[in-house]
């Protein structure tokens, strides 16, 4: 996946010149930190709309956004309390949950699934059939071994009929070399351009057209102790802001996130941006609850969790 091929850092967003409504009436802006679940890219773009245009400053927050230098940190910093929100995966919420994790999500970011099963499109595998005792590269075990098991059965294929490879994060550039023969894990609104530009063209399949149910992709989420804070509907006012205004906007909205982020400035980001934008939660506080319990249900029937937990347990509603 594009993740793979940068060093995450951490990322503070420069101050901008809106006045605050808050800082108007005389009071200083509310921090939040919200940790991405990787280094920033275009799916970030509602958040960073929001940054550079001041919708989060003219209602009274000052908001950092900041990468992790180990993706798998956001979510037990956020149920340690070292930050307010997280960016985060909505599959992995259950298996959080099943930890005990003490978080809830409140909000989306991208509403569809991006992951997929990619193989090179002048290739033999023209179906997932055609997966039969073939290699499968994979970057994380666990949801993914249950989402391509669901999507091979779909096809009359057993998850024993193939070979999972572990390329670790070199999804692409193992598929182009033939190391293996199709890879999961990479994101439809990444990979396929990636290898576009490398020389190859991609052919996609997709999880929700293969058995899973859809699941939102990319999600918000707060410690169990936070539901009730009123900073929350404020974020994500802003972020609703930020994604109508880009959904509306979308080549003003790329001039400000390459100038917030001038190394983002290629070809891949330009055309990541394009294919994420009909992605993004345009109600980000919408709860889709018939969603979460039919995923819940997946996932245990699959064996990744003992039971489906109650939607209340994993999700609410801030405004």
């Amino acid at each position: 996946m594009f993740r793979s091929l940068a060093v995450a850092t951490s990322l503070i967003l420069a101050p901008f010149a809106t006045v605050s409504q808050a800082q108007e009436q005389g009071a200083s802006p509310e921090r939040l930190t919200v940790l991405l679940e990787w280094f920033v890219n275009p799916d970030h773009a509602p958040l960073v709309v929001a940054q550079e245009l001041g919708f989060f400053e003219d209602l009274g927050l000052e908001v950092e956004l900041l990468a992790p230098s180990d993706p798998s940190a956001p979510p037990r910093l956020v149920a340690a309390s070292q930050a307010e929100i997280a960016i985060h995966y909505q599959p992995n919420l259950y298996l959080d949950h099943a930890a005990g994790l003490p978080l809830k999500r409140f909000g989306t970011l991208v509403e569809t699934p991006l992951n997929t099963v990619t193989v090179l499109a002048d290739g033999e595998i023209e179906s997932l059939a055609d997966l039969k005792g073939k290699r499968v590269g994979f970057s994380v075990s666990g949801f993914e071994d249950v989402m391509l098991g669901r999507m091979l059965a779909s096809e009359g294929v057993s998850a024993e009929d193939i070979e999972l490879v572990n390329v670790n994060f070199a999804l692409t550039a193992s598929l182009i070399a033939g190391q293996v023969d199709a890879t999961i894990g990479g994101f439809r609104n990444f990979e396929p351009t990636q290898m576009r530009l490398a020389g190859t063209e991609a052919r996609s399949f997709f999880p929700e057209e293969h058995g899973v149910p859809a699941y939102d992709e990319l999600i918000y989420i707060t410690h169990d102790d936070l539901v009730g804070d009123d900073r929350l509907p404020r974020f994500l006012e802003a972020v609703e802001k930020g994604a109508i205004h880009l959904t509306n906007h979308p080549e003003e909205s790329w001039q400000l996130f390459v100038e917030a982020y001038p190394d983002l400035d290629d070809e891949l980001n330009r055309q990541a941006w394009i294919d994420t934008l009909p992605r993004f939660a345009k109600r980000p506080a919408a709860l889709d609850r018939g969603r979460y319990e039919r995923f819940g249900a997946f996932l245990a029937e699959a064996g990744l969790i003992e039971a489906a937990p109650a939607v209340d347990d994993l999700a609410v509603v801030v405004w």
